[in-house]
């Protein structure tokens, strides 16, 4: 028996919320994930964060970190380097290496994170 088709196109009212760990003022929609679309090599999550909030210094062991600010204004720190971010501007968390990474704005941040590997992480 054959499996049913996968659906590789995601709408972001579809997806779920969940607020990760570690992080305060933060919702976040697993948009392309092995659950998603079957992504297997990488995903990607919507974060929306509120002001003064977000990720207090962490590290993600063997999984690499990107974010793309899409509206709002953060504050990044990695490896001694901090960034008053806004919409355009991106960051790059090595695996394993301390950050930060704190909403500045009135306005929510909204911020799309990629993660390689997978975080998956379970909430």
């Amino acid at each position: 028996m054959s499996e049913p088709a996968r659906n590789y196109l995601v709408r972001e009212a579809d997806v779920c919320t969940y607020s990760p760990a570690n992080h305060s003022g933060t919702v976040n929609r697993r948009l392309i994930s092995r659950e998603t679309v079957g992504a297997q090599q990488l995903e990607v999550v919507l974060g929306t964060i509120e002001k003064g909030h977000g990720a207090q210094p962490h590290h993600h062991v063997g999984i690499e970190q990107v974010c793309y600010i899409l509206a709002g204004s953060a504050r990044a720190e990695v490896d001694g380097q901090v960034l008053e971010m806004g919409p355009g501007d991106s960051c790059f968390f090595p695996a394993g290496m301390e950050h930060v990474f704190i909403a500045t704005s009135e306005e929510p941040v909204r911020v799309l994170v990629i993660y390689a590997p997978p975080y998956a992480e379970k909430v």
